[in-house]
C-alpha cells in the first residue's frame, strides 16, 4: 500500500471567472444576432447594421428606420405643418403679454346697473301682481288697510320683493364674472391649442420576436469537476484509512503502527531515556493527536523493536522499544 495522493487542485477563479464572462459575452452576441431581424412594411422598412465595435470588443448596431416615398412625403408634410403651428402659437404668445399685464375689472357697479336695468322689465311686473294678490287676500278675509295684521303680511311682501332683487344680482353677477373670464381666457387657449396640436405618428413595426440562448456555465462546470475529482479523492482516503485502520488496530496492543509515513503534523515534544524521540502527530486517517515514537528512529537506535507490516509500513514493539 502506497502513500496516499494530494488533494485535486481547486480551479482557479480568476481564469474561471474570465472564461465565464468571455461566455457569456459570446451568448450574448449570438442573443443579438438571432434577435437583430430586419423588417418591411407597406409604408417603410427598418434595418440593423453593425458600425462599429464597443469598447470590450463587442459589435456595435444601429437600427435604421426607412419611409417609403409616399410615407415620406406625408410625414415631411406633417413636419412642415407642426412648424406652421408653432410659428402661429408663437405668435400668438408674444400677444399675451399686454392681455395679462391687465387685471380683470370685476366692479360692481356697472354690471349691478345693467342687471337691474334689464331684470326689472320682467321682476317687477311679477312683484306687483305677487302685492295686488296679497292684498285681495287680505281685503276678502276682512283685514283692513292700516291694521297690525296688514302691516305684517304687507312687509313679508317687501321682504320677498327684497330677497328677489339681491337673489337677481348675484346670479347675474357670477354669469357676468365667468363671461368676462372667459374672454380673458379664450386667446391663451388658442395658443395651447396652436402648440400642442396631434403629434405626428411614426410608422409602427412589429415586435421582434426574442430568441434566447442561454449562456455557458463555466463557473458551475469547473466547479462541478473539481467538486467530482474531490469526492472521489476524499472516498479514496477513507477507503484506505479504513483498511489502515483495520490492518493496524488488529494484534496486540503494544505493537503500533509507527511509520512516519502514515503520519502527519509530526512534532518533537520531549527524548526519552534510551535516546529515542516522543512525538505528537496525528495519523493520515483521524484527526485526533496522538503521541509515540517513529518507527523510522527506532530502527536506527532499537531495531529489535521494529517490525515490518506485510503492507510493507513499520511497526513498533512498543514493550522491547522502551527498555533501556
Amino acid at each position: 500500500m502506497g502513500k496516499t495522493n494530494n488533494a485535486p487542485q481547486a480551479p482557479d477563479p480568476y481564469v474561471t471567472a474570465n472564461a465565464q464572462t468571455q461566455s457569456n459575452k459570446d451568448t450574448a452576441i449570438a442573443q443579438t444576432n438571432l434577435n437583430a431581424i430586419d423588417q418591411v412594411t407597406p409604408t417603410g422598412s427598418l434595418k440593423y447594421t453593425q458600425i462599429g465595435t464597443n469598447p470590450d470588443g463587442t459589435p456595435k448596431l444601429q437600427a435604421t428606420t426607412s419611409l417609403t416615398g409616399t410615407a415620406q412625403q406625408l410625414f415631411d408634410t406633417g413636419q412642415q405643418t407642426s412648424q406652421i403651428l408653432a410659428n402661429l402659437g408663437k405668435d400668438q404668445a408674444g400677444k399675451l403679454s399686454g392681455l395679462l399685464a391687465a387685471p380683470i375689472d370685476l366692479s360692481n357697479s356697472a354690471t349691478e346697473a345693467r342687471l337691474m336695468e334689464l331684470g326689472r322689465a320682467r321682476l317687477d311686473p311679477a312683484l306687483e301682481q305677487r302685492r295686488t294678490a296679497e292684498i285681495t287676500r287680505l281685503s276678502n278675509q276682512g283685514i283692513k288697510e292700516g291694521s297690525s295684521a296688514f302691516d305684517r303680511a304687507i312687509q313679508r311682501v317687501n321682504q320677498g320683493e327684497n330677497d328677489a332683487y339681491n337673489q337677481l344680482v348675484l346670479t347675474g353677477r357670477n354669469q357676468a364674472v365667468s363671461e368676462a373670464i372667459a374672454q380673458r381666457n379664450q386667446p391663451i387657449n388658442e395658443v395651447i391649442g396652436l402648440t400642442s396640436g396631434t403629434q405626428l405618428q411614426t410608422p409602427g413595426f412589429t415586435n421582434t420576436p426574442q430568441s434566447n440562448v442561454s449562456g455557458t456555465d463555466t463557473a458551475g462546470i469547473a466547479q462541478a469537476g473539481y467538486a467530482n475529482n474531490y469526492n472521489a479523492w476524499l472516498q479514496q482516503q477513507n477507503q484506505q484509512q479504513q483498511l489502515l485502520g483495520g490492518l493496524f488496530g488488529l494484534g496486540s496492543a503494544a505493537i503500533m503502527a509507527s511509520d512516519a509515513r502514515l503520519k502527519r503534523d509530526i512534532r518533537r515534544i520531549s527524548t526519552l531515556v534510551n535516546g529515542l524521540g516522543w512525538y505528537a502527530f496525528k495519523y493520515l486517517w483521524s484527526a485526533v493527536e496522538q503521541t509515540g515514537v517513529l518507527a523510522q528512529e527506532v530502527m536506527r537506535i532499537k531495531p529489535e523493536a521494529v517490525v515490518m507490516h506485510p503492507s510493507g509500513y513499520a511497526m513498533v514493539d512498543y514493550d522491547l522499544a522502551m527498555r533501556f
